[in-house]
């Protein structure tokens, strides 16, 4: 699926002090399941995360998806990646406040708006909502409930790869379980990558990327996860 071949990205190019958020990274990640990549802020993980899934572009390297580089790749392939085969899960819900949780799962949906709205309806229940909280815009649903229409609005399209940043960060205990869960499920036939600095919400991990200032200080499957 990825495989990153000496990825490297550093900030400040032009200054003389640079700061290398990749370190020359190489490793393969798997076709399907959950992985984290766990390290402190300001260790490189975001930035592992934003090249892969094409919202910036490395400074040097390549990283290939199926074959092909992101690095050579047009911005209309990225555009058509982004939009056909990837989804994002990030730590804020950025739901669209005069929308409901319905409107805002489907506000990037690419299928009919009513075969659209079955399926968000169909998810939205399944992940958690009453049937009572589709038509609730934003302000009236809890920081759990939003997250969980953020969930839906990223799996409506079926993306290959859902990428989530700090995605329980600003949650309590128990919904973060329920949207780690959520993950979980869904990482049985598609690759979720979870980027966090908490290690208690990756106990299902399949793969752990430990990442330390631009570079993997270790990588632990399943079964060596602690």
């Amino acid at each position: 699926m990825f495989e990153l071949k000496d990825a490297t990205m550093i900030y400040d190019m032009d200054k003389e002090e640079k700061v290398y958020a990749m370190k020359g990274i190489s490793m393969e990640f798997p076709e399907k399941g959950l992985v984290g990549i766990i390290g402190p802020s300001g260790s490189g993980k975001s930035t592992m995360m934003y090249t892969m899934s094409t919202l910036k572009k490395l400074t040097g390297g390549d990283i290939l998806y199926n074959g092909e580089s992101l690095q050579s790749i047009t911005e209309g392939r990225r555009q058509e990646l982004r939009r056909n085969e990837f989804g994002f899960v990030f730590q804020r819900h950025f739901l669209v406040s005069y929308m409901d949780a319905i409107e805002n799962a489907t506000v990037a949906s690419t299928m009919p708006q009513k075969e659209a709205e079955a399926k968000a309806s169909k998810l939205l229940i399944d992940i958690g909502l009453k049937q009572s909280e589709l038509r609730k815009k934003p302000s009236h649903l809890s920081g759990g409930q939003r997250q969980r229409v953020a969930i839906v609005r990223a799996m409506m399209n079926d993306p290959k790869v859902l990428f989530a940043d700090e995605p329980t960060a600003s949650l309590d205990h128990e919904n973060a379980f329920l949207v780690m869960n959520r993950l979980k499920e869904y990482s049985k036939d598609r690759l979720v990558i979870v980027i966090t600095h908490d290690r208690s919400i990756m106990k299902d991990a399949d793969m752990m990327i430990e990442v330390w200032d631009g570079g993997i200080s270790s990588i632990k499957k399943a079964g060596e996860v602690v």
